[in-house]
C-alpha cells in the first residue's frame, strides 16, 4: 500500500479555482474590518430552491450552497493548489491498482445528534449512497462506479473497495455528495432525506427547512474537526444563517442594497453599480467541470447527422455570449472542460468563431438554404429545441442569442424553457433533442461520468471504442502525467463525435455587503461559510 496525503490518482496538477472580485479585492473580506467577531445570522439570496435538503442527493449551486454547511468530508480540496488534504480522515492509503482506499478517521468526531463518527458511517453512508442509486443521487452513484464494499477494519479505520481501478476516487471522497451522515439519515427513504432532516457532522444544522421557500441554519456548538483547508479551527463565527429564495435578480439586488440581504447569488454585471454603490461587492470564480454547453440526442432529428453537430461548434460567436450578456467575470468555454479543471485541453482554436465554415460544412452534407432561411435535407428541416432550464440567471439570454447566431449559418434553434424538475425528469427519460446545462467538478473524471454509456449519456449515442476505452483507461490510470494524456485525448473525442457543443463557463458571482466578511468558495467553487463573519453587527 503506497501514502498518499497529495491527489496523485487524483490526477490534481493545478489550482482548481482562482478567486476574483470587482474593484480590487482579491478575496472576500471588506477591508480593513479587524479581528473576526463570531455571533450574527448572515441573511442570504439564493436565486433558485434548494431541490433536496439531502447532501447525498444535491446537483445544483444553490442546493450544495445549503448542504455543504451542514455536512464533512473524508478529504478536501484546497481551492489554490488542488491539493487532496485532511477532514474527517486524517490519513489514506492506496493500493497501487487504485482498488483499494483505506481512509483513518480523526477521533472525537460526533453528528449534531451525539451518535459518534465511526467507520461504521463511512460504510453506511456509501452503501446508502449506492442504494439511492442514479435516479436520486446521479453525482454520488458516479463516484462510487464499481464499488464493491467498506469495511470497518477497526473503529476508525475504513477500508473502501472497488472491483476495477478507481483513480477519480480520492477527489471524489472531498465532495459534498459523499459527505458522511448519521445513522439515522442513511437509513431514511429518499424521499424523506429532502425534508430537511438529515444529520451531518458539519459547522452547521438545519434549524427550519421549508420547500422553495427558505433555508435557516444554526451553528454546531462544540464543533472542533474543520478541514484543515479551513481559515481557523474550531466553531464557525456566524450563529445562523438565513437562505432565502429569490429567483428575481433585481428584488436580489435591490434587497442587498437596502440592508434586508447580506450576501446574494447570481449578481449579474448590471447588478454591479447598485451593490459597489452601497459598499458592497461582487466577489468571483470560474467553475471547474463541464462548461455550459449543448449535449445533442444523437438519435434525434437532424443531430442525427455528424455534420450538423460539426457545423455546430465554429457557428457561435463565444466571444460574444460573454460580452452581451455576462461581463468581465465570465470567460468563454474553450474545451469541453473549463479552464480551471485538472487536465483541461485548450482546444479554442477547434472553437473558433466561422460563420463560413459553418455554412461550408452544412453545404457539403447536403443541407441547402430555403426561402426562409433555413437550411433542409431530404424534406427535413435543420430545426431543433434545446430544453434548459434557469438554473442559472443568464441561461435565457444566452440561448436567445445562440438561437440568432445559429439562424444566420441556416439552423433554426427553438428554446425550451422548462423548471429544473422537468428539466431533471426530461434528460432521464431522454425526451429532447438537445439539452442544455453544466456541472461542476474540480477532477476531469466529469467526462466519464457525462459522456460515458455508463454516465449520464444524455447523447443517448451507442459504443464509440476509441472514446469509451479512454474515459475507462484514465479511471486505471495511477500516473497523474498519463491519466492528463487520458483526459486531453477524450477531451478532443467528445467534440470529433460532436457530443458536445461548449458555450462559456459558469462563474459565481456573489454579491457581498460591506459588512460581510470572508466569504470563500472551495474548490468546486461553491460556498464555504464557515469563516465568514459580520462586522459591526
Amino acid at each position: 500500500m503506497i501514502r498518499h496525503r497529495l491527489a496523485a490518482f487524483a490526477g490534481v496538477l493545478a489550482a482548481a479555482t482562482t478567486v476574483v472580485a470587482c474593484g480590487g479585492d482579491t478575496g472576500s473580506s471588506g477591508g480593513q474590518a479587524g479581528p473576526p467577531q463570531p455571533g450574527g445570522t448572515l441573511r442570504y439570496g439564493l436565486s433558485g430552491a434548494p431541490t433536496c435538503s439531502d447532501p447525498a442527493q444535491s446537483g445544483t449551486n444553490q442546493t450544495i450552497y445549503v448542504a455543504r454547511q451542514i455536512v464533512d468530508s473524508l478529504t478536501d480540496q484546497d481551492p489554490e493548489t488542488g491539493e487532496i488534504t485532511p477532514w474527517l480522515a486524517k490519513s489514506w492509503e492506496i493500493s497501487p491498482d487504485a482498488k483499494v482506499f483505506t481512509f483513518t478517521l480523526a477521533d472525537g468526531v460526533t453528528f449534531s445528534d451525539g451518535t459518534p463518527l465511526t467507520a461504521d458511517s463511512v460504510r453506511d453512508t456509501f452503501d446508502a449512497v449506492v442504494k439511492l442509486g442514479a435516479a436520486k443521487a446521479p453525482l454520488g452513484a458516479s463516484y462510487l462506479t464499481n464499488y464493491v464494499a467498506t469495511t470497518a477494519v477497526d473503529k476508525l479505520t475504513a477500508r473502501v473497495e472497488f472491483s476495477a481501478p478507481n483513480a477519480q476516487f480520492l477527489q471524489a471522497s472531498s465532495t459534498t455528495q459523499l459527505g458522511i451522515l448519521a445513522a439515522s439519515t442513511n437509513a431514511a427513504p429518499a424521499e424523506a432525506r429532502c425534508a430537511g432532516d438529515n444529520i451531518g457532522s458539519g459547522p452547521f444544522t438545519y434549524a427550519a427547512y421549508k420547500q422553495d421557500t427558505s433555508v435557516t441554519l444554526a451553528k454546531r456548538a462544540g464543533y472542533s474537526w474543520g478541514s484543515a483547508v479551513f481559515g481557523h479551527q474550531g466553531e464557525a463565527y456566524l450563529d445562523r444563517i438565513e437562505f432565502t429564495v429569490v429567483p428575481e435578480s433585481g428584488v436580489r439586488t435591490g434587497s442587498l442594497a437596502s440592508g434586508q440581504l447580506d450576501a446574494i447569488s447570481d449578481a449579474l454585471p448590471q447588478d454591479a453599480p447598485q451593490i459597489e454603490a452601497t459598499g458592497g461587492r461582487i466577489l468571483s470564480t470560474s467553475n471547474p467541470g463541464l462548461p455550459f454547453g449543448l449535449q445533442p440526442n444523437v438519435t434525434r432529428g437532424p443531430l442525427r447527422d455528424p455534420a450538423v453537430r460539426q457545423a455546430l461548434l465554429p457557428a457561435l460567436d463565444r466571444k460574444q455570449l460573454v460580452d452581451t450578456v455576462l461581463g468581465p467575470d465570465f470567460k468563454t468555454a474553450t474545451s469541453t472542460l473549463a479552464a480551471a479543471t485538472p487536465a483541461y485541453l485548450d482546444q479554442s482554436a477547434r472553437l473558433a468563431y466561422d460563420p463560413d465554415r459553418a455554412k461550408s460544412i452544412l453545404d457539403q452534407a447536403g443541407w441547402t438554404v430555403g426561402s426562409d432561411g433555413i437550411r433542409a435535407k431530404n424534406g427535413e428541416r435543420l430545426s431543433f429545441s434545446v430544453t434548459f432550464s434557469q438554473v442559472f440567471a443568464g441561461n435565457q439570454a444566452i440561448l436567445e442569442l445562440v438561437q440568432q447566431q445559429l439562424r444566420q449559418v441556416g439552423v433554426d434553434l427553438r428554446l425550451d424553457l422548462v423548471s429544473t424538475p422537468e428539466a431533471i425528469a426530461r434528460q432521464a427519460s431522454k425526451d429532447f433533442d438537445a439539452t442544455y446545462g453544466n456541472s461542476t467538478r474540480a477532477d476531469g473524471d466529469i467526462l466519464r461520468t457525462s459522456f460515458s454509456l455508463t454516465g449520464r449519456n444524455l447523447n443517448v449515442r451507442g459504443p464509440i471504442p476509441e472514446l469509451d476505452q479512454t474515459l475507462d483507461k484514465q479511471l486505471a490510470a495511477g500516473d497523474p502525467a498519463e491519466r492528463t494524456a487520458l483526459l486531453e485525448s477524450a477531451q478532443r473525442q467528445i467534440l470529433d463525435n460532436g457530443l458536445y457543443v461548449p458555450t462559456i463557463e459558469l462563474s459565481q458571482a456573489i454579491g457581498a455587503a460591506a459588512h460581510t466578511q470572508d466569504l470563500k468558495f472551495e474548490a468546486s467553487a461553491r460556498l464555504q461559510f464557515f469563516d465568514t463573519w459580520l462586522s459591526g453587527h
